[in-house]
């Protein structure tokens, strides 16, 4: 599966909020770390609505996004992606994947995968319970008995397998964790999982695929955001390899916290950018807040 840039060539970032909720002062650290790399770097920083979670999504919550964003002095390139006008390229990955035969049907709700992580393993001791990552209950269903609502998982086990003896590798400068890493199956195995690549309530791609999918289209070549999502970063690598996209740098940073050392959440209004525009702090005042609050 190729893909074709739709920004220039060089250095290619992005921000990539879902309209579910007012940016808060997390947000506003991660776009501008974003913009400021793109323009230390004579590059270009895009802008991308990841608007897919159709049960929480809300237009004015979109708006508010550009909104706020313009006011911190941050511009990009027109038009805006938006995930939710890509079903089309999301379908075509999920083919090419169905053709490697590294994808399977799931039936299981959260109460069967509660259920079945909950069920008590001979010998084990429950002080080293493993991370919760699904137990592969529907994992030797075959693509052709998938239901219309039923989600579709990657087969990590057979990821793996085809995908063995290649040298999965990236780089990543994010100060804490900088250097070039490896994808370890192992614990790739033990933390992350057969993870879910279409969400059936909602009928389209999940995280995991749109934003693999979305990244290489969109010509990204360096990848800005969070330490909260540096775990997703070698299941992102090892589904470029199964759909042959390039490799893009990953640079995850330090979250905004609170006082209590919490990463901050859309509900925290308190802390959101449109909370502090209203106390009448300007786009200077947010900068130097978001900065601190990462220390």
């Amino acid at each position: 599966m190729s893909a074709q840039a739709m920004a220039p060539a060089g250095f290619v970032t992005r921000f990539a909020p879902s309209p579910t909720g007012l940016l808060h002062l997390g947000h506003a650290y991660s776009a501008l770390t974003a913009w400021d790399a793109a323009a230390s770097a004579d590059g270009v920083c895009l802008l991308r609505i990841e608007d897919t979670d159709t049960a929480r999504v809300r237009a004015e919550y979109e708006a508010a996004i550009y909104e706020e964003l313009r006011w911190l002095g941050l511009t990009w390139p027109e038009p805006v992606m938006r995930q939710s006008e890509r079903h089309t390229a999301y379908a075509e990955a999920l083919a090419h994947l169905d053709r490697l035969g590294v994808t399977y049907p799931c039936r299981c709700t959260r109460a069967d995968i509660r259920s079945a992580l909950a069920a008590p393993q001979e010998g084990a001791d429950p002080s080293l319970a493993a991370p919760a990552v699904y137990p592969g209950t529907c994992s030797n269903r075959a693509m052709s008995e998938a239901g219309p609502s039923e989600a579709i998982r990657l087969n990590l086990d057979h990821a793996l397998r085809l995908t063995e003896g290649q040298s999965l590798r990236w780089t990543e400068t994010g100060p804490a964790h900088a250097g070039c890493h490896t994808l370890d199956p192992p614990v790739l195995r033990e933390g992350v999982g057969d993870v879910v690549l279409a969400r059936k309530d909602i009928g389209t791609a999940a995280y995991h695929l749109a934003v693999v999918v979305d990244d290489a289209t969109q010509g990204v070549t360096h990848i800005v955001r969070g330490e909260d999502l540096l775990e997703a970063t070698p299941i992102h690598r090892l589904l470029q390899a199964l759909l042959e996209l390039p490799v893009p740098v990953w640079h995850h940073h330090a979250l905004v916290r609170d006082e209590d050392g919490k990463r901050l959440a859309k509900r925290d209004n308190a802390r959101a950018i449109r909370t502090y525009r209203q106390a009448g702090l300007t786009p200077a005042d947010v900068r130097h807040l978001s900065e601190d609050s990462t220390r």
